[in-house]
């Protein structure tokens, strides 16, 4: 008996309604990105170890997926190598390639080999999979898809104010209330001089990360595990706990961070982005957040995350400015800001609020039964011209019984069949059935596309 066949733990198969919806999702995100003048590119599944490694520290590193080279690898292995059972140094003579881990990276890696073709600033975006040796969990695949935007080679903070428009624009389109937060790393290198803890930046950023999650208590005994002081402790609980309007907020850290030139250089970042995204009408919220950290090895400016206020469940999408994006391969000075909505997060957002509209899911809309030869070479005929009107349309290919084919349509949820017996050949018409109410009209060909472009709004 021939064993079950199965896919690799942390992947998925997607059904054709799940495709629909996911294509819901990347269709609504790309539409967005051109409105805003964002330009397409790919980059190969594929890229060189050497471009990857070293790029996301040493856990990154062991979540690289590497790709064995072929032929015959070993032979410029010695048998002292072979013996040492160094996995992380044999998979450097017997792996050249890895698949990418994400976006950022080889969109760095694009700029660099790119540049002399390319116009600054640079505005892309990528919608592609990326993958992760990870421990597969809920919500945690090793397969996985990215849509990102970036605008590299500018500094100015227009472009943090049309991310967020983006950001807003799209969750609109879906119907999902959000919360945009929005912090600056500034801001916290600030925060951490003004409590004398300059150098423990990483420790504070990282512990006041989780307040949600832990709690305050909980966040201080972190703190002090990692030696800092009781004093430093006491002079930050009113920034972390700091309530009241963005402008408050930010009047108030003016006086706190007064003596930290940096800290004051992210209150000015933060007040520009949000001053000008309320003269635009943003629809969602907007929320200073000084508890957002986001990566501060990788961020350098503004920093931002989108929280859905309906449903519980981790961001939904993450973002900000970084500098030196291409510096690691040789090209130094590009800034660069950039956000990435989190697909399958969003996917399953909309699958708990069910905000998926009917025509996202809904493939085919009209199905032609199949009578025999004679009415399907007229229904054929008839259903050319409904294509070329743009209506999704099929035509069951065998004459089976009608409860088979009816079954089908219901299966698949097309919501019209069209009829063609002897009656209808006889005058050249279509009868058209609604599934979902067993109303049924007799039309011409161009009655019954002139019927159904009415009901799709076409």
């Amino acid at each position: 008996m021939a064993a079950k066949p199965c896919i690799p733990k942390g992947t998925r198969d997607f059904s054709p309604i799940e495709m629909a919806k996911r294509n819901y999702i990347f269709n609504t995100i790309r539409e967005v990105y051109h409105l805003y003048g964002f330009q397409q590119i790919e980059t190969p599944a594929m890229e060189m170890l050497s471009t990857l490694m070293g790029k996301y520290g040493e856990e990154g590193d062991k979540l690289l997926f590497k790709i064995q080279n072929s032929g015959d690898y070993f032979s410029n292995l010695t048998d002292e190598e072979l013996l040492s059972r160094n996995a992380t140094k044999l998979a450097c003579k017997f792996c050249e390639k890895g698949l990418r881990y994400d976006l950022t990276v080889p969109f760095a890696r694009y700029v660099v080999m790119h540049r002399d073709e390319l116009t600054f600033p640079f505005k892309r975006y990528q919608i592609q999979p990326v993958w992760r040796a990870d421990r597969p969990q809920k919500g945690r695949y090793r397969e996985f898809y990215q849509c990102d935007a970036d605008v590299v080679g500018s500094d100015s903070l227009l472009n943090e104010v049309e991310l967020m428009q983006i950001v807003d624009e799209v969750f609109a389109r879906f119907g999902i209330r959000v919360c945009i937060k929005i912090n600056n790393r500034k801001i916290l290198t600030g925060i951490a001089e003004i409590i004398g803890e300059a150098d423990k930046i990483v420790d504070i950023t990282v512990a006041i990360d989780k307040l949600d999650k832990i709690g305050l208590d909980n966040v201080n005994a972190e703190l002090r595990d990692k030696g800092i002081s009781d004093e430093a402790i006491t002079k930050l609980q009113p920034i972390i706990q700091l309530n009241g309007t963005n402008q408050g907020k930010l009047s108030t850290l003016r006086e706190i961070l007064a003596a930290s030139e940096t800290g004051i250089k992210g209150v000015e970042e933060t007040e520009f982005i949000l001053s000008n995204l309320e003269e635009l009408s943003i629809k969602n919220k907007l929320e200073l957040d000084l508890t957002l950290a986001r990566g501060l090895n990788y961020y350098t400016g503004a920093i931002f995350e989108v929280k859905a206020l309906d449903v519980q469940i981790g961001s939904i999408t993450g973002g900000g400015r970084y500098d030196n994006l291409t510096g690691v391969f040789g090209m130094a000075g590009v800034s660069g800001v950039g956000i990435s909505f989190g697909a399958d997060r969003i996917f399953d957002v909309l699958n708990q609020l069910d905000l998926y509209p009917k025509e996202a899911v809904n493939v085919t809309q009209l199905l032609f039964i199949n009578f025999g030869v004679k009415e399907a070479a007229f229904s054929m005929r008839v259903l050319h011209q409904v294509r070329m009107a743009g209506i999704r349309a099929e035509i069951f290919p065998d004459a089976s019984k009608m409860k088979k084919q009816m079954g089908y349509a219901n299966a698949k949820s097309i919501p019209y069949v069209a009829l063609v017996g002897e009656d209808e050949l006889a005058q050249g018409k279509v009868t058209l059935k609604n599934m979902a109410t067993g109303e049924q009209k007799l039309l011409t060909p161009d009655e019954l596309i002139s019927n159904l472009k009415s009901i799709y709004q076409m």
